[in-house]
């Protein structure tokens, strides 16, 4: 913020510099002789001269870069004159080759600044170094995040922050940034980075470009809660910062009484659209909840109301719960039913198009069966049911060409009903040519199997999507576990370089070691490497020479060594005297992340570990103060019992549905609950009013373990099943994300050679999952005593999750 002893609004700005002649006179810059420029010196104000030599036409494009700055200079009391030098002038800046390509920031007849003319390559450049130099004091100069949290816990309880980051300084962002400072910095305290690392650590995803951010820091007086932060989405310039933070200066939420054409606010003049949330006597609370919390994520985007239609005149429709008024003169306003907050938020930010209140007028358009509706899965496979598949881009197969071509080539065959240069991609249909399918051990649809010359057929039980698919049929191109020859190549294997081009699809590597005598391990590992094939890669290495590299990674034989390419270390680990399934564990365990962020497609995943989940739900990306919290309390082993994940709603949409059967409503983020999924169903909900820090965190856990904190909701026990077996999709998902060693067959399966034999006929085994994602459930569940009984009077047993 602007310190006292310097108000520039009151104190006029020259700017001076050195320069040479330029004959073609430029009208709009002032010029005098040096003993006439000093003259008009004038203590507190400053002037520009530019002393300039009689014979060089060298800086033409600079002074008629100089020329467009003057009126916006002196728009901010800041002067620009030229100074014209004569061979006998005596003075310091006349004479001075070296001297001639600087530019010099003067207040009276002190030198303030001084500038290589390179630096002031245009008209943005000048009025942003100029101004930058002038509020030095008032725009700290950031380049660490520790910078950024000092400066924001000392303005807690005192003064909001304009946060902003440009590529960098001289940049036209960066002029729009200090023509704002020049305005605004009296009540702001601006701050300014160049630093891309610095954007990154604050969660930003989109970095490519300038950002401006306000934090809400006057609020806060918690010192460990962090300021609220509002990025500011149009384009870095003067008027948008201007509007922006006249948004931020308006009142959040605003409760009128009156006819909604009729109220005025600033968001109208600054063109920004209103939404009025209509409120009743009765539920007046829970709405202005509801009200803030969608003020909170428009902010900046339009004004949110609190219409009270018990105190109005005019009449609402009586099931509208939403007025929209568009910032246009003269434009109706529109009554909306809106049963989701997230409709608001789309309606505004024009994602999506909201229908007005009126009846479906085409008859043709069925709606899918509520239940249908109530099962992501199911709803998704109805809405495309009628999509067309580009089939030709595949060899349809027959009973009669079925053997032949995958006996000839390597492929991939996909079964269904109703790139690789070297893998030939096939397709069945089980329609028909059912006895093939039958033959091949297909029972559901889509199945997809891989083919290789001269070896079993190896089922994919992934998802569908082309980066799982693509990701089995890459890791498959190389054996399962690969046979290591030396030391000098399990180096070049654990460094991830013997295959780098696969590392992106197997961010760990595992690595057997075993004696030569070790056949019985040995064995064991090459089953579990089969087991395991296309889902990660395994190598295995039992040379004379194999203490070389136990002895340097500290493991005792037999062991694993499991390289984590991301992290760049290799740790070890013993496994003497287990079996196929206890390897295959092991190496399962250890792909999952310590703090992952949770997906439709990887929850099953971390619902086999068995534990409730500590999910910590964000909307965008996590504080990294946050995540330094939650791993700080693993490491110290506090979240044994627990699986800590996070759950990013921008990536994961689904997840609003689960904290508005956990809350009702959508509660503000970020915020932290522990789902005891597996016993009882309580959900318990992190007190939004604490910061998010360590020690916030294990007091609550401490609570939870002693049984002193209620749930907010009991989930009710009951079961989602497919309609059919051939619609388990979400077994379907499980297999895809896991190598659990209970079941009987892996994600990668072997099958017994049905083109040889086709009396034998097996069915494909996976894991049944009786319940759909979104009613995060498993039974069966004891290991856990922390929630014992919970408030078994507070129960919500209408919901559904």
């Amino acid at each position: 913020m602007m310190s006292s002893s310097f108000n520039i609004y009151r104190v006029g700005i020259s700017f001076v510099m050195m320069c040479i002649f330029y004959k073609s006179a430029v009208d709009s810059l002032s010029e005098l002789s040096p003993q006439k420029y000093f003259s008009t010196l004038q203590p507190g104000k400053a002037s520009l001269a530019y002393f300039c030599q009689a014979d060089s036409p060298r800086t033409s494009i600079f002074l008629e870069e100089l020329n467009e700055a003057v009126k916006p200079l002196q728009d901010f009391g800041i002067s620009v004159a030229k100074v014209n030098c004569v061979k006998e002038e005596t003075s310091r800046y006349c004479g001075k080759e070296k001297d001639l390509m600087k530019v010099y920031l003067f207040r009276g007849n002190i030198l303030l600044r001084e500038f290589p003319t390179d630096t002031l390559f245009d008209v943005n450049a000048i009025i942003a170094h100029v101004l930058f130099a002038l509020l030095f004091n008032e725009v700290k100069y950031i380049t660490t995040l520790e910078d950024l949290q000092n400066i924001e816990n000392s303005l807690k309880g005192k003064a909001n922050i304009a946060f902003s980051y440009v590529r960098a300084i001289g940049t036209p962002e960066h002029r729009a940034v200090m023509e704002a400072a020049f305005v605004y910095g009296t009540t702001y305290q601006f701050v300014l980075t160049t630093e891309i690392a610095l954007l990154e650590s604050i969660g930003t995803e989109a970095i490519e470009n300038a950002h401006f951010y306000f934090f809400h820091c006057k609020q806060v007086l918690d010192l460990t809660q962090q300021c609220r932060r509002t990025l500011m989405e149009q384009p870095l310039a003067t008027l948008n910062i201007h509007r922006f933070i006249k948004t931020m200066e308006a009142p959040l939420l605003t409760e009128v009484a009156e006819d909604p054409q009729q109220v005025s606010t600033v968001h109208l003049q600054l063109g920004l659209p209103l939404v009025f949330i209509v409120s009743q006597q009765a539920t007046h609370e829970a709405d202005r909840r509801t009200a803030e919390w969608v003020a909170w994520r428009l902010l900046g985007k339009a004004g949110v109301l609190l219409l009270l239609r018990d105190s109005l005149e005019v009449d609402i429709p009586q099931h509208a719960n939403v007025v929209f008024r568009r910032a246009e003169e003269g434009a109706p306003v529109e009554f909306l039913v809106l049963h989701d907050t997230e409709l608001i938020i789309s309606r505004v930010e024009g994602n999506t198009h909201i229908e007005e209140m009126q009846e479906d007028e085409d008859e043709d358009v069925q709606s899918p069966d509520m239940d249908i509706q109530d099962d992501e899965v199911a709803e998704t496979v109805y809405r495309h049911r009628k999509t067309q598949l580009p089939l030709e881009l595949t060899v349809e197969l027959t009973e009669e060409t079925f053997n032949a071509t995958v006996v000839a080539s390597d492929s991939i065959v996909l079964f269904y009903a109703g790139c690789t240069s070297t893998m030939l991609l096939t397709r069945v249909n089980c329609a028909d040519w059912s006895d093939l399918c039958t033959k091949q051990n297909v029972t559901e649809f889509p199945v997809v199997k891989m083919y290789k010359e001269g070896k079993h057929p190896v089922s994919y039980a992934g998802m569908l999507g082309a980066e799982d698919l693509l990701k089995f049929i890459l890791l498959n191109r190389i054996s399962c576990p690969v046979n290591i020859t030396s030391v000098q190549e399990a180096e070049e294997y654990l460094s991830g370089e013997l295959y780098k081009d696969l590392i992106p699809y197997s961010s760990v590597s595992v690595l057997g070691l075993f004696s030569p005598n070790m056949t019985t391990a040995k064995e064991d590992f090459t089953k579990a490497g089969n087991y395991l094939r296309g889902c990660v890669i395994t190598g295995i290495y039992s040379e004379e020479d194999v203490l070389i590299l136990s002895n340097k990674y500290g493991a005792t034989l037999p062991a694993l060594l499991l390289a984590r390419h991301k992290e760049g270390k290799v740790e070890s680990i013993p496994f003497a005297n287990s079996r196929v399934q206890d390897i295959v564990q092991i190496v399962t365990n250890a792909l999952l992340e310590t703090f992952p962020e949770i997906t439709v497609e990887n929850l099953p995943v971390y619902l086999r570990l068995q534990k409730p989940l500590l999910i910590l739900f964000s909307d965008g990306s996590i504080n990294p103060q946050y995540t330094k919290a939650i791993l700080t309390l693993v490491k110290e082993k506090h979240l044994d019992s627990l699986t800590p994940c996070w759950l990013n709603l921008k990536n994961t949409p689904a997840g609003r549905g689960v904290l508005q059967t956990y809350f009702n409503a959508l509660p503000p983020l970020p915020l932290i609950v522990v789902v005891n999924l597996h016993s009882g169903g309580q959900v318990f909900a992190f007190p939004s009013e604490q910061a998010i820090t360590e020690q916030n965190l294990l007091l609550w856990l401490k609570k939870l373990e002693a049984g002193l904190e209620s749930p907010i909701t009991i989930l009710p026990a009951q079961e989602w099943k497919p309609p059919l077996p051939a619609y388990d999709f979400l077994s379907m998902m499980d297999a895809a994300a896991s190598q659990h060693p209970t079941r009987k067959e892996p994600e990668c399966t072997k099958e017994t050679n049905m083109q040889k034999n086709d009396k034998k006929q097996h069915e494909d085994k996976s894991t049944i999952r009786k319940e759909p994602v979104e009613t995060l459930r498993i039974k069966h569940w004891n290991r856990s005593n922390w929630f014992k009984e919970g408030d078994k009077s507070f129960r919500h047993d209408n919901k559904e999750l």
